[in-house]
Order: structure tokens, then sequence, then C-alpha cells
């Protein structure tokens, strides 16, 4: 169930007043002290201005593919032009500027319980952290056997991710035991009954976009109020190299029409497709969401667009993805760099994960490198919460475990106050010898502002030998646990609400599988 906040020292009200905490901030309320972020980069303005030119370019001098007919005559007469081959169009440079500038700078992702809402970017420069989606494994948090996801597994990521206050919102994996072709839709139905914080949406096929909505709608109280108060946004997705596919193009227009804020997802690999290099795999994702932004201004005008490169490079080796190598790290802060300082555009990408299949110490070594490049490189959302083995497979214990990673990675963004008061040095020129500042005006106006951990452990060699040797993974697989069990089995919507989303899915199934009957199995 959501984290309780009624003993925290602070107040919660509406995001258009977001509260400020004297404890650690997360991801619905804002630092007391609002000092500047940190940050880190490989790109001065030289670099900036060639990826920026080298995206532009492709965009405008090749083009990409557009396999969607509304879509691809809308952006014909909005100034696009045919390109070298049928399906090809190329977005003249005046065009693309014209969207950048229209499209909104910021956003609401709302929960269902407005306590949840939250503002993109934040007003104290922070981020959002959100579990990972599309992973078809599972890692049962009572005894770490692994199993392919299914529902069960669904409700217990809700119910975890609900208890994590730097997790801003869930995502819906990839679940078995129900048909291929529905399983986003079963996924996300349990996803939604299961939390009040925001839903993240990834459509499997076009025929799916509609029952999506729908139930997101139902989940938030209506059309209107999804509308009013969007509890869900939606990943679309380039198809690399500079294709965007039918599904991914509808998603667009019918986000537009409800007013959901979409996540315009580009996923390049490293010397697959894209070249390699995390520059060109940088250019290769900058260009294919700036491509994602102008359609979107025209074929949803007004629409928030959340610019989303996830980044990957082939292990030249073997032929495996990997999220968490060296190459792919770089890319991410470029990637970032380009679209949010670059182009101007909200930012989210990978904040954690790992390339190796369990919570293992270099899970936890690359998964911290990663929060740290991305999060100093000016990402407002950081993905990947609890995934491992690139982002096939989630794990609750490690979910827990980046929490505080989250925690302790937005405080460390915050730019320490360089001035007299914070070096307190009229007390340093009269320290005398063998003396402290432990009753120091100072260390008790300050002491309380430390970041203090609630998983990593900070105990002496006795009382660390005397618990059993319980570490950081024991403490966090216990909160995990806890969290399961105190989640309302009944869930958060209404009986009616349940009923509709049942019947919904029900249709879903029967509509869906005839679609696509004798090329599927039930899996």
């Amino acid at each position: 169930m959501p984290t309780d906040h009624s003993s925290a020292p602070r107040k919660r009200r509406g995001r258009k007043s977001p509260p400020v905490s004297r404890a650690s901030a997360d991801a619905f309320s804002l630092e007391h002290v609002i000092r500047p972020r940190a940050q880190f980069g490989f790109l001065d303005s030289d670099r900036m201005a060639t990826l920026k030119g080298r995206v532009l370019d492709l965009l405008a001098d090749y083009g990409v593919m557009v396999v969607h007919p509304e879509a691809k005559a809308a952006l014909l007469a909005a100034g696009a032009t045919e390109g070298s081959e049928a399906g090809r169009l190329k977005m003249p440079r005046q065009m693309i500027q014209e969207a950048l500038d229209a499209t909104p700078k910021s956003c609401r992702l709302a929960g269902r319980d407005r306590i949840f809402d939250m503002a993109v970017p934040r007003a104290d420069g922070g981020f959002i952290l959100r579990t990972g989606t599309g992973g078809h494994g599972y890692i049962d948090p009572y005894d770490a056997s692994y199993r392919n996801m299914d529902l069960t597994a669904t409700r217990e990521i809700a119910a975890v991710a609900n208890s994590l206050d730097q997790v801003g919102f869930i995502a819906h994996p990839f679940v078995h035991g129900v048909p291929e072709v529905t399983a986003d839709i079963h996924s996300f139905a349990a996803i939604s009954a299961n939390t009040q914080k925001h839903v993240w949406m990834q459509p499997y096929q076009k025929e799916n976009v509609d029952y999506l909505l729908k139930i997101a709608a139902i989940a938030a109280g209506g059309e209107d109020a999804l509308r009013a108060n969007p509890s869900t946004s939606t990943i679309t997705c380039s198809f690399s190299p500079l294709e965007f596919k039918f599904m991914d193009t509808e998603v667009i227009i019918a986000c537009g029409k409800y007013g959901v804020p979409v996540h315009a997802c580009s996923l390049p690999s490293a010397g697959g497709t894209a070249p390699l290099s995390p520059a060109a795999l940088a250019v290769m994702a900058g260009a294919e969401v700036v491509g994602m932004v102008t359609m979107a201004h025209v074929l949803s005008p007004g629409l928030p667009v959340i610019a989303t490169p996830l980044m990957f490079a082939l292990d030249m080796r073997t032929g495996s993805a990997l999220q968490s190598s060296v190459e792919a790290m770089q890319a991410a802060s470029l990637s970032i760099q380009l679209v949010k300082h670059g182009f101007g555009l909200m930012a989210h990408t990978y904040g954690s994960g790992s390339d190796t299949p369990d919570t293992d110490h270099q899970s936890m070594a690359e998964r911290a490198l990663l929060m740290q490049t991305v999060a100093l490189s000016g990402a407002d959302i950081l993905g990947g919460i609890g995934q491992l083995e690139c982002a096939t497979v989630f794990c609750p214990v490690q979910a827990v475990l980046d929490n505080e990673l989250g925690g302790m990675t937005r405080r460390f963004l915050q730019v320490p106050d360089v001035n007299d008061a914070a070096l307190n040095f009229e007390e340093m020129l009269k320290v005398p010898v063998g003396g402290h500042f432990l009753d120091s005006n100072h260390t008790v106006a300050g002491c309380r502002d430390q970041h203090i951990p609630e998983v990593f452990q900070r105990i002496g060699r006795d009382d660390y030998e005397a618990d059993g040797r319980r570490g950081a993974f024991e403490i966090a697989r216990d909160k995990a646990l806890s969290a399961i069990a105190k989640a309302p089995q009944a869930g958060f919507l209404s009986t009616i609400q349940n009923k509709e989303i049942a019947a919904l899915t029900t249709a879903a199934d029967k509509h869906i599988v005839q679609v696509y009957s004798g090329k599927v199995d039930t899996i």
C-alpha cells in the first residue's frame, strides 16, 4: 500500500504548491532548501552544436520512414517532403524548430490520489524515479527464485513500488499466462488496480491502444477525469534506425485525444541499429526523439512530449545488448545533454539497471554509476528501478535498494553552500587545542539535515554480528516482503471499476486474439 506519510514531518498539498520538507525530499515533495543542481557532461558548446547539427541534417536531408497513412498525409500537409524512397519523409529545419518551440516544456504526471501528483521538471531541480518496464522474468523476493513474469508478480511489483518514496510512477511488465497479444492489457489493468500512483503504459499491438486508454480512463474515474488529471502516460517508440511503426504513431494520435503525455522513446543499439560510437548513438536517438516531437506537434498539437532516449550498446563478442556498459553510459549522458540542454525538452532515460542477472555486487556498482552519470547530465526522470539482465528481469529487492540509491543521489546533486555561514569560519578561528564542534550552534542547526539512509547499514561490527550479519540486502528483502504483505488484496479501485476493466479485458482477448488467430499462442 502507499507509504504512510501521517507521521512524516511534512505537509502534502496539491502540486500547484508542492510541499517542501525538512526531511529528505522524495518523488512528491521538494527539498526545503533549493540549491543549484550539480552538472556533469561530455558536451561543451562546440560538441553540442555538432550533435544538434547532425540531428537536424538527418531529419531534414535524409528523413524518417512513416508508415501510418493518416500521419504521413498530415506531415506532408504541414511541410514535410518526400524522401528518397517510398514512405520516407524529410522534415525541414523550420518545421522542426516550430515543433520544438511549441512543445510544452513542463507537464504534470498525475497520480490517482493528488498526493502522488508530480511536476516535470521539478521546481527543486531534482528527478523522479520509475520502475522498470517490459521485464519478462521475475525474481521472487521470498526465496530469490526465478520465474516467468505473471500477474501475481505484477501485483507484488505494485505493492513494493507503492512503498518506495523516491519512485514516482510504475511501469507495467510483460506477463505470461495470458494471450501474448494482450499481455500489455492484462498487466496494465493489474498495475492500475493496485496503485494510486501514476502508471506508465506500453502498448504492444496497434489494436490494443484504445483498450489501454479506456482502462486508464476507467481507473481515473472517466475520460474527463483522465484529461483533467492524466494519471497515466504512454511510451511511443521509434523503430531504429529512423522508422516509426503504425502502432507508435497511433499512440501519439490517441494520446492527443485523451490529453495523456507521451514519452518519445528511442532505443538504438551501438553497432546494431546505430553506428558503433557513443556520439553516433546519441545522434540516432536525438534524431528519432526530435522526429517524434515534430510528429506530435503536427498530429496532436500541445501534447506534452518527454524525450526518452534509452541507450544500448552491443557486446561485439556475443551480440548481446548492454545498458550498463561504459559505452552505453557515455551515450546516455550525451543523449540527455542533447535533448535536455540542446533541444530544451523534458528528459527521461534509464537511471538504474544492470547487465548482470542477479542482485549482486556487479549490479550495485553498475547501477550506482549509471544513476549518478545520468542524474548529473540533467535527466528529469530516471527509469529502470528494479530491473536486471538488461531490462528483461524485475527484482523487488533490487527495487528497494535502488530507492535508497535514489535518495542518496538526490542529495548528492545539491551543490553545497560555500560561504562563511556554511564554513562556520568564525568558530574555526577560535577553536582551542583539543576542541570540538559538537555543541556548536552551527552543528545543532544543521545536524537534522543530514541524509539518513533507510536500508544501507551504518552499524558497528559487534551489532552486525549480533544481528546475524544482516546487511542492506536482507533489510531490503524484509522491506519488500512487508510491503507485499500489507498491500490491500482488493486493490484501490471500486467494485464497479474492477468489473468494467475485467469486461474490457475479456473483450480485448476475444477481439485481438481473433485478429491474430493462428499467429500467436497463449504463453
